[in-house]
């Protein structure tokens, strides 16, 4: 079992003051693959300090150092690659292919697409012609308290630390304590990258105590929090008290919207999308809606890709689906599935308990319902695993309204071969992003939701200027 105990602060490796021991648990055998301390407020305190004291020369670091502070990160990166999605695989379940390829890859490309955008990234601006001596300065928020949850750790990350660093911010990063092995060989990575003491600094722990000892600290200037809509509710309050910026990306209940005029994969990808990373994305299509004309014809295709989706332990090597992450997240899941039986939703693939053969891990059989009306729990839950909740409609207004009829907004999919009205319904969708025809979006297109999905943008030059405040200054000559 793996040591990992110790945090990153002021640039060392260290003991927590107090040790509160935490076994992080492989999904895919039930049994503890590594123990970590989870830092209490004394340890938040500590790092918070470093930070504090660090910001006021990095702040002012030129650009050109940064920049190659962040080059050197990536490729020390890139020799790491494999090591984070094998630590990626082992502590939240995800597939060892998956996760070498996708799960630590985003982090990559991550990193390298903030440093393209800040090389062009300008911090100062004039007004205008209209007032010659005005200027427009961008600078950093001050320390950040980075929040990421377990389901794309390196990617979520990978988002928050490297415009972080490039802003200018200092920042001490908690990773869910449920998945916190690869954030920690990214803090190894960065101690490498010889970026200076009190910059990044990692604590582990809980929300409970280590959140709450962070996201209330009075020399934290800035929250980015990824996670449930809950925890960001609980977040916003303690930031409210000495308004701290805030920035949340939250949960979501993606709708589908499958015209009759689809093309020959559009239910396939929907359902592939659905199950990827075992249904375990805030950005997962689990709704989907499906016009009447072919709603038969869906409902067979849904029920054979179910059928073929496989599901094996992360170790192994193929296309499967892995464990959830957790105990806690199958139980809950189970609960959700047998709430859409008991609802009178139809039951088409799937269902309650593991899958044959799986007697240990937290496996979840791909399941999908049809006939479910958007008032019943299953549709407006996010239920975060692999369940799909097909919903007929007749109308493009229909489609609309039922997609919009829920407090979550961040990603919606169209599928129709009439681009003027994949146009037209993405207008009306009261969701941060729409994908069409499974025509994904750069990596550096804002990433970020509506309504209860949270606010506040991700990825390129607008999750660089997440971390800057703006001054004008007057009589600049």
């Amino acid at each position: 079992m793996l040591d990992k105990k110790k945090f990153y602060i002021n640039g060392q490796w260290i003991n927590p003051i107090r040790s509160r021991a935490c076994e992080v648990i492989d999904p895919s055998t039930e049994e503890p693959c590594a123990i970590i301390s989870l830092g209490n407020k004394e340890d938040v305190n500590k790092a918070v300090s470093a930070a504090k004291n660090a910001f006021e020369k990095w702040a002012f670091v030129p650009k050109e150092e940064k920049i190659k502070l962040l080059e050197t990160l990536y490729l020390l990166y890139k020799k790491r690659w494999n090591d984070i999605g094998k630590a990626i695989s082992l502590e939240m379940g995800a597939p060892i292919d998956f996760a070498i390829k996708l799960q630590a890859g985003t982090g990559a490309s991550h990193i390298k697409s903030f440093i393209n955008h800040f090389k062009n990234f300008n911090f100062e601006k004039n007004l205008g012609d209209h007032a010659p001596s005005d200027k427009i300065l961008y600078e950093p928020k001050g320390v950040c308290a980075l929040i990421t949850p377990w389901n794309w750790p390196m990617n979520q990350v990978c988002l928050k630390v490297i415009p972080a660093l490039a802003a200018g911010c200092t920042m001490v990063l908690k990773p869910s304590e449920i998945a916190p092995l690869s954030s920690m060989i990214l803090a190894e990575i960065i101690d490498e990258s010889k970026f200076p003491a009190g910059v990044f600094n990692l604590v582990n722990g809980d929300g409970a105590v280590t959140g709450d000892a962070l996201t209330s600290h009075p020399d934290i200037n800035m929250i980015s929090f990824t996670g449930s809509t809950r925890a960001g509710e609980l977040i916003s309050k303690n930031a409210a008290s000495d308004f701290k910026r805030v920035s949340l990306e939250l949960g979501g209940k993606g709708a589908n919207i499958i015209f009759k005029d689809s093309d020959a994969e559009a239910v396939e990808r929907g359902v592939v999308r659905c199950f990827r990373n075992t249904g375990q994305s805030c950005n997962a299509p689990t709704r989907m809606l499906v016009e009447k004309a072919i709603y038969k014809k869906t409902l067979e295709k849904v029920k054979e890709v179910a059928a073929k989706t496989k599901v094996d332990l992360s170790s192994k090597e193929g296309g499967h689906i892995g464990p959830v992450v957790s105990k806690v997240q199958f139980d809950k899941i189970q609960t959700m599935i047998q709430k859409g039986i008991d609802e009178g939703a139809n039951l088409i693939a799937g269902g309650t308990g593991k899958p044959e053969g799986f007697d240990k891990g937290y496996f979840v059989k791909p399941t999908a319902f049809a006939d479910v009306n958007n008032q019943m729990d299953i549709a407006r839950t996010e239920i975060f695993g692999p369940v799909l909740s097909i919903i007929p409609f007749e109308t493009e207004e229909e489609a609309i309204s039922i997609t919009n009829d829920t407090p979550y907004g961040l990603l919606n999919f169209i599928q129709t071969q009439d681009q003027e009205k994949a146009n037209r319904v993405a207008r009306r969708l009261r969701s941060g992003m729409v994908e069409i025809n499974g025509k994904g979006m750069a990596i550096d297109a804002p990433f970020g939701g509506y309504k209860h999905s949270g606010f506040g943008r991700e990825a390129g030059s607008l999750g660089i200027e997440e971390y800057l405040e703006v001054k004008s200054v007057g009589g600049w000559i």
